[in-house]
């Protein structure tokens, strides 16, 4: 494992940090002393008591594991991977019939869990019969004695080929029932170099973690360069604006990465603060070399504001759970609003029709995906496997458009092109323009079934206080701004929008409105 190796590299200096949480900081030297402590406890809960030492291997079972954000959930993921076996990070959010749904679906073997949530994933263990250990005991040796690994005596830990399966992340199942997206060590490795390239992390990086660690984004984009590099990961337990922006102005960040309901967040916390408060706050972000959205569409107006506030220009890219990263505005250079930029090195993207051709620029056509980062397989799943493909292409059901070099997404095929009286139309668009309303916060467009029009073109939206929002008054405004058969025709005003972990609205719950 590379990543490990990398690891042990860093740890040359003793006292160089790798995870930095409220409590303490961590050094490399920890994390691989810890994780070698998990990695030994999984295989001796694993093994049969007469199997030989030499030959000690989770060869793929799958751990899930329910650990908070912190020192210990990198621990376990890594003491997972060491041990030949396959992570499964669970959602602290999720209920239990979601916990039990993964778990269950992966075919796990063996669940760890931190105290906080033994209540819920030990029962889950104990009526399938799986094997259980909390992060006290996976860790004791390592909290109690530096030193306990030294009596491992003859107990090696198994070789890890690139090839192997590594990791099992979820879909977030707005379409269908979510899949298991399963990828190898290799394909995480080709992933975060090509990250490492694009936008030149180093060793003097220090990053600022408040993303799920479920989720593609904050375990490969944030952690995980992070660790290959060599850099800081500063990781805060769940997100909270004040703490964001406290950390941003006592500590020496380089880099933030969030979603846009994050810089949202932010924003609305930065203007309640007082103008001599509002200075230190845009001044600390200046000090940044780079802050980054993505796992969902960034509205202009929140870039546009964000640069206000920062001084920062959003560096916007796409990716998804199968890909890992696959698009990004550059580094250096323009970064175009409302564009996701180019593709990442490594990384091959073509637009292609309905009749599986390569379409022109200018014209809208299906991401196509090719290159090391692409995930191994849907797990246990070789029918939905064969179908994302095409000759060596993965199908991303995404929908973008090419404009003068850079990639501007349209939104997902099966949700956000709406089929409307023989006009294709992006919810996404329209979504850009209702936010320049000035009665409205924030909204979402679906497509919903109709016998005349095929499907009508239905907002959700947010109203700002005191504003008196109707069909008609909408309608008349976004006929001056959009094609008659792209303006809404069916409105509904709510409170607030039905969003997953990352923050993404979930269309399907929108389309159950109307």
């Amino acid at each position: 494992m590379h990543l490990v190796q990398r690891a042990v590299s860093h740890s040359a200096d003793p006292r160089r940090p790798a995870i930095i949480t409220p409590e303490r900081s961590y050094t490399y030297r920890d994390l691989i002393d810890a994780s070698n402590e998990v990695a030994h406890r999984l295989l001796d809960l694993h093994a049969d008591s007469d199997l030989d030492a030499s030959t000690r291997d989770l060869d793929g079972a799958r751990v899930a594991f329910l650990v908070p954000s912190g020192f210990e959930y990198v621990a376990v993921q890594w003491g997972v991977w060491r041990s030949g076996g396959i992570a499964v990070p669970l959602c602290t959010a999720h209920p239990r019939p979601e916990l039990e749904y993964v778990i269950g679906d992966a075919g796990v073997e063996i669940v760890v869990a931190h105290p906080e949530y033994e209540a819920i994933v030990r029962p889950i263990a104990a009526d399938r019969g799986l094997k259980y250990i909390g992060t006290g005991e996976a860790l004791s040796d390592f909290s109690d004695s530096r030193h306990a690994i030294a009596r491992r005596s003859g107990k090696t830990l198994p070789t890890i080929d690139g090839d192997r399966g590594a990791l099992i992340l979820y879909t977030s199942g707005t379409t269908s029932k979510p899949k298991g997206v399963l990828t190898t060590h290799r394909n995480i490795e080709a992933q975060v170099t090509s990250l490492i390239q694009a936008w030149e992390w180093s060793g003097d990086d220090h990053i600022l973690h408040v993303l799920p660690l479920h989720h593609i984004h904050g375990i490969i984009n944030v952690l995980t360069c992070a660790l290959w590099a060599g850099a800081r990961c500063r990781m805060l337990p769940h997100f909270d604006a004040e703490a964001v922006w406290e950390s941003i102005s006592t500590h020496d960040l380089t880099l933030f990465m969030a979603v846009p309901t994050i810089y949202t967040k932010l924003i609305a916390a930065w203007e309640s603060a007082p103008p001599e408060r509002q200075t230190a706050l845009s001044a600390a972000c200046r000090k940044l070399r780079l802050m980054v959205s993505g796992s969902a569409a960034l509205p202009v107006s929140t870039l546009e504001r964000w640069r206000e506030i920062s001084g920062h220009t959003l560096l916007e890219r796409y990716g998804m759970t199968e890909i890992g990263m696959g698009i990004s505005n550059p580094l250096h250079g323009d970064r175009r609003p409302g564009s996701v930029g180019i593709p990442l090195p490594g990384v091959e993207i073509k637009l292609v029709d309905e009749r599986g051709r390569q379409v022109a620029p200018g014209s809208p056509g299906q991401i196509y995906v090719r290159g090391p980062g692409v995930f191994q397989a849907y797990w246990r799943r070789p029918e939905a496997t064969r179908a994302a493909f095409d000759d060596g292409w993965f199908r991303t059901g995404d929908v973008a458009v090419l404009e003068e070099g850079y990639y501007r997404i349209l939104g997902r095929e099966s949700v956000d092109i709406i089929k409307t009286g023989g006009y294709k139309v992006s919810a996404l668009e329209i979504e850009e323009v209702l936010r320049t309303h000035p009665d409205i916060l924030e909204c979402a467009v679906v497509g919903v079934p109709d016998p005349e029009w095929g499907e009508r073109v239905s907002a959700a939206v947010i109203a700002r206080v005191g504003a008196d929002l109707s069909l008609e008054g909408l309608r008349l405004w976004a006929k001056e701004r959009l094609a008659v058969y792209k303006v809404p025709t069916r409105l509904q005003v709510v409170s607030e929008l039905p969003r997953n972990a990352m923050g993404k609205v979930t269309k399907s719950q929108v389309r159950a409105l109307f």
